[in-house]
């Protein structure tokens, strides 16, 4: 018998042939933060829900072989991440144009209801979204990683086949990155 760390750090125990209603709670528990990786990844709402619905096709098939090095949040974001890779170096994306930019912008829920300070945000975000499109892969991915999923050093290092402390390093200069292609974005 296998065991699933969840985020909470408590152990469930995950037999190799595990319930569908089993599989439901873990599909209810971390579909959301798949999909949101995917999306902030993808940029695409659509390509990043199907991304969501093969990641978990991936993960029931493949549940047996998780042998509980890592928490079960590392292994799914893993095989999220490379989904996404594999998206992205496909001939089709390559040469097909989206307007999912607008269509996460328009579908951001409004802070306030001041239309100023709706106006700022979007294009507060339109900035962060043009930097962050301007920034190598592996940059973007850290960033990524850190900010929206909050991952910590550790874990991004398992993730990404690298020493935490070479994460470190790139997420420095990541940073850097980003700050210096924003000022340019004003």
């Amino acid at each position: 018998m296998e065991t699933l760390v969840n985020d909470s750090g408590v152990e469930n125990a995950a037999p190799p042939g595990l319930e569908p209603s089993g599989f439901a709670d873990l599909y209810h528990e971390h579909s959301k933060a798949v999909y949101y990786l995917a999306l902030r990844y993808l940029g695409d709402p659509q390509r990043a829900e199907d991304v969501t619905h093969d990641v978990f096709l991936k993960v029931y098939r493949k549940l047996d072989e998780f042998r509980g090095e890592s928490a079960f949040r590392t292994w799914l974001y893993r095989i999220t991440i490379n989904h996404c890779h594999n998206i992205q170096a496909s001939w089709h994306n390559r040469h097909i144009v989206t307007g999912a930019d607008e269509t996460i912008l328009d579908a951001a829920p409004a802070i306030s209801e001041s239309p100023l300070r709706i106006l700022e945000v979007k294009e507060l975000g339109e900035r962060i979204t043009k930097t962050m499109d301007r920034l190598t892969p592996e940059y973007r991915l850290l960033l990524l990683l850190v900010a929206d999923e909050e991952l910590s050093y550790d874990e991004i290092a398992e993730l990404t086949s690298q020493t935490a402390d070479a994460v470190r390093g790139k997420l420095h200069r990541a940073r850097k990155a980003f700050a210096a292609q924003f000022e340019k974005t004003a």
